[in-house]
């Protein structure tokens, strides 16, 4: 794990951000199809990334927006739903951007309750383009109104601001592979009603 905006991780810390993992499952068949499209459409590494992001936050629906009941945590069973909360839509374009030799790592936030009480952890991806000598941080929520994530590299455009004006906070850390309690609640839950019952709203 390293922390977001850092210092230079060249060398062999930066692999881990291009592992294979049972989240992403870069080699499966749906996955390296998409790649495979989003590629031929692509100019350079950077109009891919850009296109791996629209992909995935445009496509998928967030099962909060769409009633979508179902819970999806592999890149390949959210690519095939077109469904996920946002920890799921973030495995989606980490395995696309791994696909494409592109290092992506897993970030968090917290908010929390009008009292201060932890209440939702929110996901999203940082995003190693070359030639950069720092993460970005990307999120594929999806958007409404309210909401307007871009990709950027000049300044985060996410689905939400935090900070001393707003009740959430950033976790510092990039993951290599999703927080296990996560990905834990994800893989056990039947459906999103119990989903929401154990999924973590702060570690």
């Amino acid at each position: 794990m390293l922390c977001a905006h850092g210092a230079d991780t060249a060398g062999p810390e930066i692999s881990a951000y291009l592992a294979a993992d049972e989240a992403f499952g870069q080699e499966h068949p749906l996955v390296r199809k998409t790649v495979a499209r989003l590629r031929a459409e692509a100019a350079d590494t950077y109009s891919y990334a850009v296109a791996a992001h629209e992909f995935v936050r445009d496509t998928v629906a967030h099962s909060v927006d769409s009633g979508d009941l179902r819970v999806t945590w592999r890149a390949s069973g959210v690519l095939e739903a077109r469904n996920g909360i946002c920890h799921s839509k973030s495995h989606a374009p980490a395995a696309l951007l791994r696909a494409a030799g592109i290092p992506a790592a897993l970030c968090y936030q917290g908010f929390a309750d009008d009292d201060g009480n932890p209440d939702v952890l929110h996901a999203l991806i940082a995003v190693r383009l070359p030639g950069r000598d720092r993460w970005d941080r990307q999120d594929p929520r999806g958007n409404k109104p309210g909401i307007d994530a871009q990709f950027s590299l000049d300044e985060e455009r996410l689905a939400w601001a935090t900070g001393p004006e707003s009740n959430g906070v950033d976790s510092p850390v990039l993951y290599a592979a999703p927080h296990p309690a996560v990905l834990h609640a994800m893989q056990c839950a039947e459906d999103r009603p119990q989903l929401w019952r154990t999924l973590p709203t702060a570690f």
